[in-house]
Order: C-alpha cells, then structure tokens, then sequence
C-alpha cells in the first residue's frame, strides 16, 4: 500500500511505531577535530573517492558470500552495514542512528543494536531487514519530528534531529533542499553512487555495476579534509577485511591503511631498553663536584613580606644529603628498604630524598595534611624500615606515633630532620638523648656513600588510589628518574640557566620531577611559601619577583597561579602539566600572565613514573592562533623519545586501533615502574608483557663492566594498562575520550561531564567548575556542579549571612547568579544534561597532590535546598567605571588620539573610528587580553561599555555569538531601523500622479542619481546606447555643472564606456542625496518634476561599517526625495536600485530552502521583507531595507516603479572592466597574495555589471502595476569554491586551503608578519565567520524575466535568461586587473592564457584619479 492511500489511522500507527522504534535513543557523534561550534554553525564542503579495484573486487566477494549464506542483501545494504561498523569503532557505542532513505527518497532512521563480538554477516542480516522494514514504514520527516515532541514533558528537550550521520544511496536521496535544511545538527552525509561513463547516478540496489564512488557532505568547522579522507579509506578497508575475515567479528576487522600506519607507532620496534643513563643521586653528585659553589636551591618568603630568599648551593645540598645518606647505612638502611619521609615543602625535602637515594633506599613521601587514619594506611602498605620527619612538618599525630611504635619494625627514625640557613644539617634528638642523631657522621658529608644502584633498583614508593579503599604502593625504577632528561633538554630547550619551582603536591609524584629536573640539568629550584601558593594573585606575583622559568603544574595548580593574577611573568617560558585533563581556558589563562610561555600537556600515571606522552601548545609570543583549531581538551600527543603511546583494540587486543577509533591507551616504554608493593595479581593486570614484537630480537648493550649490571633483570618488553580510553587523531597524536568503566547516564541519556563542564567554565561568573555525579536521599544519580563564583557585581549578591550553614550561605548569596547559570546551561545543553544542583564555593578543596578533592566536596541536602530558597532583600549598587571599560577607554585613546571626554557609552564610529582602526582595536584587544575577539564585534558593540561587557565573557571562556541581539540595549540605542520606517511613511506624497507608460519611440527624459558610480556609468551606457531619443539628466555632487559633467566624464572613459557624441543629450544636476530637494533650487526643483519621465535612483552611500543612523541622509531620505519627485509635475515611473543585503538574514536563507525543497526557485519578488524587519546586520542593509519599503508603501499610494536587487556585481562582460574595491575582487587579490584561497561551498550570486544596468533601465521603462521587484540573480551560480578556483587555472599559483586553516592563514599573514593585504579593510567580515557572512538564498527572478522579455522590443536583444560570472568572465577580469596594475601577472603554469585586453593611456590616467568606490587600483 502506498503511503498516500494510508488512511489517518494507519498513518498514526506508522507514527506509533517509530516512536517505540526511537525510545530512549543514542545519538552518536564522530569525532570532531575542533570544538563544536556553539550555537550550531555549517561550513558545508564536499569530497568525492571512487574505491579501486581492490576495494570493488572485495565487495563482490562479500555479495557473493551473502548470496551463498541465504542473506538478501544488496551492496548498497554491505556499505550500510560496514559504514555502521566504522560508526560503532569510532565512537564505541552500540545503539547507533543512521540517516538513509526508502527507495522513493523519503528520509528515515536506520536505528540498530550490535555488540563488537558480533558476526559482520550477523549484523549484515539484521541491516537489510531493518533497512527493508523501515523503508516499507518510512514517514514524512516532520510529521515524525512534531509526533516525537508531542510525546515529551516539559523538563524533556525538544527534538530538533532523530540522526547525526546520514549514508544514502545516491538516487534515493531526499532534495538538496531536505539536506541542507536538516545539515546544521549533522556531522556528515555520504552519498554512495554507481558512476557511469555517461554521468549518470546508478542504484546500489542492483549488483552489476562499473564504478563505485562516495560523496561525502562534511562541516569544515567540525572535520578537517584529512579527517575526511581517513574516513572513506577506513570505509574501504573495511569493505576489504570483512572479505578476507568471513567468520570475524566486527570489533576485529581492520580499520588500519597504509597511510595510517605511516602515522602511528609501530609496537615492535626497540625502545633502548638498555639504555640506564644511570642514577639520578650519582648525577647530581658530579654536578655538585663540577659547580659546588652554584645556586641550587632557594627558599623564599612570603611575597608581602619584607626579607630576603636563603639560597642553598649544590655543595651544601650535596653534604647535608651525604650526612643523612651515611646515617642510614650506618643504621643498616639497605637497597630496597622503603623510608618514609614526613615532609614539608622545603629545602629538607630535598636533602630527605637525596639523602635516601644515596643510602640506596627507596623513599616515600607523606604529607602531614592528609588525615591520621590515612597516614596510617600509607605506613601500613609500606611498612617503611626508616622513617625522616622534617623538623617544619609539624606535630605527628598521636595516632600516628601510636601505630608505628606497634606495628613497625624500624631500623633508624630521624625526629627533625633540617637545614639551617647557613647550611649545617641536624636530625633531631632521640627520646632520652641529648646528641644530635646525625653528629656521628657529620664528618662524612665530603664522602659518597658508593651505595651502587641499577636500572631495576627501587628508589621510590608512590602512592595511588586502590580499590576499597586501599592505596596502592607504586614501586619506581632507578632506569626511569633520569633517562628522559638529555631529550627533554634538548626539545624544550631547558638548561643550567632556567629556575624550576617546587609547587607540586609534596606526596604527589610530580614532586620528582620538581627536584630532579633542575638537579639534573645543574639549574635552581625555588620553593614558594604555602601563604603565596594558596592566595589568589600572589602566586603570580611570586613567580616573575623570583624569575621563574620552569614550572611543573596541575590543571588545579594552573587555576590557582592565574586566578586574579594581575602581574605579568615574562620569564617563564615552559610549563609542563600534568595529572588531570588539561583545557584550552587552562592554557589561555596561564598565557595571558606568561605570553612567552609553551604549555606542555603530558599523559602519564604514577605507574609509568617519567615516561610519558607530550603534546605543546606554542608560546602567544610565537603563534597566538594555534588554540584556535584546537578542542576545549588538549590532547595527550605523542610518546617521548622512546615512550609509545599505544590505543588497543579492546575486542582484539593483537590490533592497534586506526585514527579515530575508540580503545584502551597502553604506555610503552623501558621507564615503566616495577609495579605493586606487595600485590602481585594487580601488578600481573596492569603491567603487561607485550605481545606484539619477539624481545630476543633486541640487543642488550648493557656494558659487561657496569658496576650495576646484577641490579639489571635485562630486556622487559612492558606495557602499562592504562584503563583510560583514547583515540588516535589524524597527527597520530593521542587524545584521551574518558574511562574503560566511566558510562555515565541519567534517565536513560548518556551524560558527558567533559561537555557540561566545558560549557560550564564559559560563563563569565565561573572561574573554576567540576560537575560529578552524586546520588540523592533515594539513590537517584544526580547532576552536582561546584563552581568558584568570580567578576560579581554588588547587585548579583544576596544576603545569606543569617545562617552558619556554609553551604546555605552560598546557595543563597549566589542564588541569583545560581539562576543565570542554569538558564544559560539550558541555551547550550539538553535539558536532562543541565545540572540539577548548582554549588557554589570560595575555593575548590585540594588534595595534598594538588587535584580537586572530591570526596570534601559538599553534597547540600533536601533541608539545605529549601533553606537556600527563601528569598532575601535585594541590594543594589551602580558603578561608574569598571577596570575593563577604564583599559577599553585607554586603548581607544591610543587608537584615536583626539578622541578626548569619552564616556562608557561613546561609539567607536563617532569618535572617528573607522573600519582600518576597527581592525586595529581588535588586535590590540587580542593582545591585551589574550582572547580570540572576534573582528565583527567592534560593529555590533560600538561603544565602551558594550565591548567591555562582551571582552569579560570572552575573558571567562564564554563564546560570544556576533548573530544575537543583545538582550540589554544601551540609552543610546540606534535607531531601530523597521519602526523608523513605519513612522518615515509620514512624509511620503499621499498620492501619485498615474503613470501611462512609454512606447519605444517617445522622448524620455531620465534622471539619473549615483551616475559616476562604478554601475552609474554603464547605466549611461545602456541608455545611451538604447536610441537617440533619450536625454539623461545626471544628479552629481560638484561645484559646478561643467565640473560635474568632467567628473562624470573622467569616470565613464575610466570604465571604457564614455563616447563624446553623448554631450548632446546629457545634462548634468549638480546635488546631494543628503539634503532637502537634494538641495536644489526651487526653480531648478519644478523644472525636474515637469520634464522627468523616469526616474532611477541609483545613488546611495555604500559603506559596510556606518550604523544606519549615518547612512540614513543619503540612502533613506534621499529616497524619499527621490518619491517626492514623482508626486509632482510629469507622471513617473521609478526605477530603484537595491541590494541583496536587504534579505541577508537567516530566515531568508531557511525560507530559500524550504521554497527550494519542494520545488520553488527561491525567495519570491513578492515577499514582503518582514523577515528581515529587524534582523539585518549592516546599516547599509537596514538603509536599503527602509528605502525599499517605502517605495512599496508609494506603490499602495499609485507609484508605478521597480526595486531591483542584484547580488554581487562584478565587471562588464564585454571589456572586463571591474571595480577593484568590490569584496570579490579583493577576495581574489588577497588569496593570490596569500597563494591560498578558502574552500567554502555556498553558492556566489555574482552578475556581470553590463546585465545589472540592462535589468535596471529595462525595469525603469517596463515597470507594472504598483511597485514590484526584479531579482538579479546568477544563471548559473558558481560555488565560492569554484569562483576562487579559476584563479590557479589562469596560472595565479593558488591553492584550496580549508577554511579555518585559510582564516589562520590570514591572520598570520596579515597581522604577525606584518604583510599589506587587499583584504585589510575587510578583515572583520572576512575572519568572523565568511562562510556565514557569503552565504545567500536562492532567488525567485520571474519579475526580471519578465521585464527583459518586454525590454526585447526595445532594444531588439533578449537578455531574459539572465547572465553569470564564469571562466570565460573570470579571464577576462583577471586579465583587466593585470593591466590596470592591480594585480601582477601569473606566474605560474596556466591551463589557459589570460585574453589580452589593451587599454589606451587616457583610461589608464582617468582610472588612476576617478572618484568614487574603487576607482583608482590598489597598489602595493
């Protein structure tokens, strides 16, 4: 039964049964290569592959082997089920959507259930029913959408897409139009297609068939081209391991190619697993011997203090660490025996751990801040031999002292270990004693201990969650402490000369890498006081009065050196993070204190000790765009030197995943830790023997006399199981995608708390955030974000001080912004993944490792939640300048030195402004504050306030959208250009005289407005040209009728136009559009009303920055002069040139495709405008769009005229003879100066000049009843893309670049390297967002049509199929602006000659002094 014989009945049970198809749905996503645009942006381009012979032989095979298994499947049902394959290993979900189509291309989603042990051909049977059924059901796309939704609550989130991926068989595709109107939520469409010889679109659904080729629909804000590529390659290979692995399961076919594999790291090769660089203790023993006299370490006061550092140098280090070193050997401290270090942040601590390592020992740190009981436990997995209290660690707790006097069995005990000033080390004194426990070798401290340790010797126990409870003791290896050194010295360019810190955790195993690097390297280490670490803004403050270079961080850590920090730190040029995932807000906090500083994010655990992954965000200093095409979490990277970061395949554990897939990170290295103190079966779980290379294939260089070849147990192939999932990107760097057991979900939807806590920290009241989920009185999982509050206005608080509950306190104080949050949350997440609690806090609580402490974060109950919401009195205060808007005015007056008395609310244009200086300012801001201020938004916040406001959002990591009207306008408002409009019809003549029309032969006189324009003069052309019964009366601003007449002259013969026999039948009007009458006299004024026949209004004021209020003179009242006219004397008609800006909105472009879709040609002549009544962007646009209303409000008073609306207008199509200052043609300068042009798919609407002139003289003389409008629209229209193509055809040695790479690009290329560039005045328009900014609808041209076909009778030539700008136009412009010097000649191999276009010396001088819009060519 067809669908249209369903009865309603029926048709609502097909509707049922897709609602219980799509319950509880997964929507998956691919992975991305830059962050999500929010809101939701399309920069839509295409790639097309035909499979090779190989891929097209196996899936035959495959065809056949379903034949013979009983599976009726077509190839088109095969490349369905596999590209389900690669959808499942790229995201590792197991309910995925696809978007496909019935036969008879009705849309629906192909929505299916696998397991990765599954069978392919299992999963291929399931598809081709699946596919059978849906398409036999299939419904219309939004009755569904709109029976979905009527099915939700109101806490539910209104479903606007059911699939994110779409795969269609090309003849069965829905329209273009269904496409691109459903495309702003969808990662990518393939389109597969049977290509003939003869063009033509085969079905998949049979078998015989030559070619197979993939089109692949993608967003280039989403996915890069090489992505893209992968993507169809790892599709193919699919397509070639299902045909080689009949019986496999879909987890174990191969997505790897070549090309990936070039990529990726190889697991077998030799990582010099014997490559013992030796001990870090004898390393710094010979630089201490090499420069015992040099700073070592230096141990400051507190910032607000007024005293001076102790520095402590490598001699006296080195002896106070043998002195405790020969104490515990003395005491039968032996390799392997663990001392347990009670530690402070300090010299101390550094002598404890060397004088440990000497001693052969293995260390351990605990810190005196964690609880007893845990302190205990740590004692108690360790059951140290030897225990180091440092004297500044304070009082052990008598629970502690308690359990080690019962359950350990100590060799030695040092009570208060510490370095004086002046650098003598004591110990302490025993119970019962009155001698130092160290004097006894005191005179020992110019002797090494010799203790001789190996690569497989233990020095360090650290500590790391366990199950139940019970941490795990982490055993370290000697070979790992310093093998990485020499490279990371090298790649990061670290030497003697740099100065570390010690901020991390002092129990934390960064800490190693704070002491040993610096000790290692010969440089200093400065330790900071806990005062100036744990004060917003001192430790800043700290870091540049002390000269720090090096600094070894935690996202957390990160948080705290940045936050109100006001002091910049010039000095530091490198910090490496690690710990927790590190973000861009991370990296672009610290780089706004530190521009010279590389942000190194590393991946590694405890369990891999030094050996881990890298990955280096650039210093602002060198590349301030790099953070720009990066996700919101920076990725793990590579392996050090020797270090592989390998991603596993965790349904075939002998594979390495492809780019992209989903599976579980191993690290791969010789420094891996030994492993679990004590836990045997846990150390065989994670610390593995690889099985991918045969170890006896390695070579031990272990030389035979290293003293400590017995403490070395040979070659160990290992891997650590990291438990935390990854996937290669398309750089073969590594990226984490959260844990092995992390699946979170509330109510049935997956939850990701990475995408919460990104949008999170954007807010521009959060500073710091972590969202977890906690369970509630009835055990239900509950969203909970914890938030640090920052830039709050006096009026944001409550009171909240009436109660001693903190949490209350904080509930109520902050309630308002509490409420800001949430509703901003809801704009950018699904209602179910808005947090359902909102915590605020004065800090986050750190653990003594420097990361969040979780478990101390408080949980409000149902009591403390009602408590919060009783209402308080609201408290208010204004203020008068705040210290953004202060900087904003002191930059401004940078910029406009005259710009004097500037108030919060003056606007950048008023005070002389302009769009070079626009560009200006935003750069300076980029520089100040270290965030990517969009070039646009200057126009859309023209005054100090405004931009302060949007520069603090942007400050917090907040996106700020330049397509939202701001819910808050200033006093001052522009003018509202829709209302103005209406109250302007006031003014308008209440009736017209009726104009009759003219035949061909009749006399007319025509006044023409904007005449030495670039259109104005082939305007003259076609009307001069037409017949000799024409006369033109030409409106030009001048002193005088005769230096009009020259200036109108100048510019004709510029543009190749001009003939002197025209002299006879033109006049010219010496006015301005701006002023009453055009500022005629009165005798001049009824002159032109009793002998004009037509008018064409040509004239108007273009400028893409001017708010409407300045273009309102010219552009506005001088079409109401222009109405005024016609309403007296001689009957009129009104020929009125517009522009395609009046419609360049959004709704415009979704009404296009709605039209578009079911078969219209686009925005009608007819419509009204309303959909852009208050939406327009430009004031040139607003100025055009009130022009064009009251025209038609003129024709509902008996005007008789046209609005003709053209689109771009490029050169005439006869001489090539352009406007050099149009946006395409600097477009077409700037990528030939740049050797790269942007690969944006939107359609062009360009029009050569000549065509523009004839459609506006034809629509003057032509019009119909009323006023109407002709659309000038391209026939054909070229793409973006294909426009900028032609130049590398002509031999201008320009490539296709992506467009985010194309904006880096350019900025680069403009801004950094200082290059002149024809797009410098367009470079708000053309970095914001070009592909949003170039994108316009399809237009409906039946009016124009129309009017040149009546035209034809006139001027015997019919034009009415309209015209484009193609190769043969493009030639013919290039070679135009060769010769007038506005570009230089190609260079480069052409596939075709640019045509030769000779112009005389007469047009080259007038070009080169003709007034106007781009006369003269630009110049470098």
């Amino acid at each position: 039964m067809s669908q249209k014989a369903l009865t309603t009945e029926e048709y609502a049970q097909r509707l049922e049964r897709w609602s219980e198809r799509l319950k509880n749905q997964t929507i998956s996503h691919l992975p991305a290569d830059y962050s999500r645009p929010v809101p939701s942006r399309l920069v839509e381009a295409v790639s097309e592959k035909v499979l090779n012979d190989e891929t097209k032989a196996a899936l035959i095979s495959i065809y056949a082997t379903a034949q013979t298994k009983g599976i009726n499947a077509t190839p088109f049902n095969i490349l369905l089920t596999l590209f389900i394959v690669l959808v499942i290993r790229l995201t590792g979900d197991e309910d995925i959507s696809i978007g496909t189509s019935s036969e008879n291309a009705i849309p629906f989603v192909l929505r299916t259930f696998a397991q990765q042990n599954e069978s392919f051909f299992g999963l291929l049977e399931k598809v081709a029913d699946i596919e059978s059924t849906c398409s036999a059901d299939a419904v219309d796309f939004t009755d569904l959408i709109n029976h979905l939704n009527s099915k939700l609550s109101k806490q539910d989130e209104i479903r606007k897409s059911l699939a994110h991926i779409r795969f269609y068989n090309a003849p069965d595709t829905p329209s273009e139009s269904f496409l691109s109107s459903t495309s702003l939520d969808v990662d990518l469409t393939v389109l597969v297609s049977l290509k003939k010889p003869a063009e033509e679109l085969s079905s998949l659904r049979s078998f015989t068939f030559p070619d197979l080729q993939l089109k692949v629909i993608y967003n280039q804000l989403v996915f890069s081209q090489n992505r893209i590529n992968i993507l169809a390659d790892q599709l193919f290979q699919l397509v070639i391991s299902a045909s080689q692995n009949i019986n496999g399961s879909i987890g174990s076919l191969d997505l790897k190619t070549d090309s990936q594999n070039r990529v990726l790291p190889d697991p077998t090769i030799d990582l010099d697993w014997s490559g013992f660089r030796g001990p870090i203790q004898d390393i710094f023993a010979h630089n201490a011997a090499k420069f015992p006299e040099r700073e070592c370490i230096v141990v400051t006061p507190s910032v607000t203090e007024n005293a001076s550092a102790t520095s402590y140098t490598y001699r006296q280090i080195d002896e106070s660490s043998n002195i405790l070193a020969h104490h515990l050997v003395q005491s039968g401290i032996e390799r392997g025996d663990v001392v347990m270090v009670y530690a402070y942040r300090g010299v101390d601590l550094v002598v404890a751990v060397m004088g440990v390592l000497k001693s052969g020992a293995t260390f351990s740190v605990i810190d005196p801040a964690y609880p007893p009981a845990r302190q205990t436990v740590y004692l108690g997995v360790a059951k140290p031999r030897g225990l180091v209290f440092l004297a500044d660690a304070g009082v052990v707790s008598p629970t502690v002292v308690d359990y080690v006097k019962k359950n350990l069995d100590l060799k030695t005990f040092v009570p208060s270990l510490k370095l004086s000033k002046e650098g003598a080390l004591t110990g302490g004194f025993l119970e019962g004693s009155n001698t130092d426990i160290l004097s006894s070798v005191a005179h020992l401290k110019s002797q090494q201990t010799g203790v001789v340790v190996g690569p497989d010797s233990t020095p360090t126990l650290s500590f790391t969650s366990g199950s139940e409870g019970i941490p795990k003791g982490v055993k370290g290896r000697h070979f790992s402490l310093a093998y990485y050194f020499d490279w990371m010295s090298h790649e990061f360019n670290l030497s003697e000369n740099d100065r570390f810190t010690m901020l991390s955790g002092i129990a934390h195993d960064p800490i190693q890498r704070d002491i040993f690097t610096p000790l290692f390297l010969g440089a200093s280490l400065i330790v900071p006081t806990a005062e100036d670490i744990g004060t917003p803004g001192q430790l800043a403050h700290w870091a540049n009065k002390y000269q720090v270079t090096v600094t070894h961080l935690t996202p957390a850590m990160g948080q705290l050196l940045s936050a109100q920090a006001e002091e910049q730190i010039p000095s530091l040029h490198h910090a490496f993070f690690v710990g927790d995932i590190l973000t861009k807000r991370d990296c672009l906090r610290l780089q706004v204190l530190a521009t010279n500083v590389n942000v190194v994010n590393m991946y590694g655990t405890t369990e891999t000790q030094r050996s881990v992954s890298y990955f280096v965000v650039p210093a602002r200093s060198k590349d301030s765009t790099f953070l720009e095409t990066q996700k919101e979490v920076i990725p793990a990277g590579k392996g050090m030197k020797n270090v592989q970061l390998l991603v596993i395949n965790r349904h075939d554990s002998s594979k390495l995943c492809g780019i992209g897939e989903v599976g579980e990170i191993y690290l791969r290295a010789g420094g891996l830790a030994e492993g679990y103190l004590g836990n045997e079966e846990m150390t065989s779980k994670k610390f593995l023997q690889s099985w991918f290379a045969d170890p006896s294939k390695f070579v031990d260089r272990t030389p035979e006399d290293a003293p400590w070849k017995k403490y070395w147990l040979g070659i160990r192939d290992r891997m650590y199981r990291s438990g935390d999932l990854g996937r290669y990107l398309p750089s073969g760097d590594v990226e984490c995608s959260g844990r092995a057991d992390d699946q979170v979900k509330i109510r049935g939807f997956r939850i990701e708390l990475g995408e919460i806590n990104t949008h999170l920290s954007r807010h521009p009241n959060v500073r710091e955030n972590i969202t977890l989920i906690r369970r509630n009185k009835d055990e239900e999982p509950t969203l909970v974000s914890y938030i640090v509050p920052q830039d709050m206005d006096k009026d944001d608080y409550a009171s909240g001080t009436d109660t001693d509950d903190l949490v209350v306190q904080g509930l109520r104080k902050y309630r308002k912004v509490i409420k800001n949050i949430r509703e901003y949350m809801k704009t950018k997440l699904p209602n179910y993944a808005v947090p359902t609690v909102i915590v605020p806090l004065n800090r986050m609580p750190l653990n003594p490792n420097g990361k969040i402490d979780k478990p101390a974060l408080p949980f409000p109950d149902t009591s403390q939640l009602a408590a919060a919401s009783i209402s308080r009195t609201k408290n208010a205060s204004t203020e008068a300048l705040t210290t953004v808007e202060q900087e904003m005015k002191d930059i401004w007056q940078s910029i406009i030195p005259h710009a004097v008395g500037l108030s919060k609310k003056a606007n950048f244009f008023d005070v002389g402004g302009h769009s070079i200086l626009a560009t200006r300012l935003i750069f300076e801001l980029r520089k100040r504050y270290a965030v990517n201020v969009p070039l646009g938004l200057i126009f859309r916040e023209p005054t100090i306030e405004g931009l302060a406001r949007e520069i603090g959002k942007l400050k917090s990591g907040e996106m700020v959208d330049l397509y939202d009207v701001p819910k808050g306008e200033p006093e001052d408002k522009e003018v509202a250009y829709g209302k103005d409009a209406v109250q302007l019809t006031n003014v308008l003549p209440q009736s017209y005289p009726t104009f009759s029309g003219l035949k061909v032969d009749d006399c007319k006189t025509v006044l023409l407005t904007g005449a030495n324009g670039y259109l104005g003069v082939f305007i003259l052309r076609d009307l001069m040209t037409r017949n000799s019964n024409i006369k033109v009366m030409a409106l030009i601003r001048a002193s005088s009728p005769d230096h009009g007449l020259q200036r109108l002259r100048d510019s004709s013969i510029a543009y190749g136009v001009w003939d002197e026999k025209w002299i006879e039948s033109i006049s010219v009007v010496n006015g301005d559009l701006a002023l009453e009458n055009w500022g005629l006299a009165n005798e001049q004024w009824n002159s032109l009303c009793e002998e004009v026949d037509v008018v064409i209004h040509n004239g108007a004021l273009v400028h893409w920055v001017y708010p409407y209020s300045k273009l309102k003179g010219p552009n506005v009242m001088g079409t109401i002069t222009a109405l005024k006219l016609c309403s007296f004397g001689k009957p009129k008609s009104l020929g009125f040139v517009s522009s395609t800006s009046t419609i360049d909105t959004e709704y415009y472009v979704n009404l296009s495709n709605e039209i578009t879709s079911k078969g219209g040609n686009g925005i009608p002549e007819s419509d009204s405008l309303s959909g852009s009544a208050e939406s327009l962007q430009t004031g040139y646009g607003q100025s055009k769009w009130v022009a064009e209303y009251l025209i038609k409000q003129a024709g509902l008073r008996g005007l008789r005229g046209v609005i003709v609306r053209p689109g771009y207008i490029l050169g005439d199509s006869k001489t090539g003879a352009i406007n050099t200052d149009d946006f395409l043609v600097r477009m077409m300068k700037g990528s030939i100066e740049l050797g790269l042009y942007p690969n944006i798919n939107n359609t062009v609407n360009m029009v050569p000049t000549d065509h523009v002139a004839r459609v506006t003289t034809a629509s003057a003389f032509h019009p119909g009843e009323g006023v109407t409008v002709a659309h000038v629209t391209s026939h054909p229209r070229l793409r973006f893309n294909q426009f900028l193509a032609t130049l590398s055809k002509f031999g201008f040695g320009t490539k296709q670049s992506e467009y985010l790479s194309w904006r880096i690009a350019l900025e680069k290329y403009v801004v950094h390297e200082s290059h002149d560039s024809a797009l410098y005045p367009l470079l708000h328009f053309v970095l914001d967002n070009l592909p949003a900014n170039t994108k316009a609808p399809d237009l409906d041209d039946a009016n124009a049509r129309e009017i040149l076909k009546r035209d034809t009778e006139w001027t015997k030539v019919d034009v009415s199929a309209g015209a484009a700008v193609l190769e043969r136009e493009m030639g013919l412009y290039l070679s135009y602006l060769v010769s007038i010097g506005f570009l230089a000649k190609p260079t480069h191999k052409a596939e075709k000659e640019l045509p030769k276009i000779e112009l005389n010396t007469l047009t080259m001088e007038k070009l080169a002094s003709v007034g106007g819009r781009g006369g003269a060519p630009v110049t470098k």
